[in-house]
């Protein structure tokens, strides 16, 4: 088994950091042709807030725990903005009824991503910020339960 090398910009190893690319440019993809300019600015900012998750996590890697932890929570508010710009294209037809429940689908599993990030972020406060990445970007495949979630999404 080939051992993966790790990215020199750690965020690009956090496969939260991945899905969230994913998401952005399933967007872009994904959004049909608008009709006039409220509908031009509408998509523009949907995609604004879909790349804000990505730039997010980005950012924050770079910071201290707190600060991370700080943006991962911005980085769940720009999750929220996807799924009312969701709802709102589909109800203007930019996105059909499939196309929404897979845009929900996706970002109710970065919440749980995030959610999960944050929460082993927290297990060890006392360790370097260098072995806090570390650590998050192999714990970030374990299990967790949803009250767990519930106490990080607030």
């Amino acid at each position: 088994m080939e051992e993966k090398i790790p990215s020199f910009f750690r965020f690009e190893d956090l496969r939260i950091y991945g899905k969230s690319v994913d998401y952005s440019k399933w967007i872009i993809n994904t959004l049909h042709d608008p009709r006039n300019e409220n509908e031009k600015h509408l998509c523009q900012a949907f995609i604004r807030s879909a790349i804000d998750i990505s730039l997010n996590i980005a950012e924050g890697s770079a910071r201290n725990k707190a600060q991370f932890d700080h943006y991962l929570k911005i980085s769940k508010t720009a999750i929220r903005e996807c799924i009312v710009y969701s709802e709102i294209a589909n109800r203007l037809g930019l996105m059909t009824d499939e196309e929404l429940a897979q845009s929900r689908e996706l970002l109710m599993e970065q919440t749980r991503m995030i959610g999960a990030l944050i929460i082993s972020l927290q297990r060890n406060p006392r360790r370097s910020d260098e072995d806090r990445l570390d650590d998050a970007v192999s714990d970030i495949d374990t299990d967790i339960t949803f009250d767990d979630l519930n106490e990080t999404n607030n």
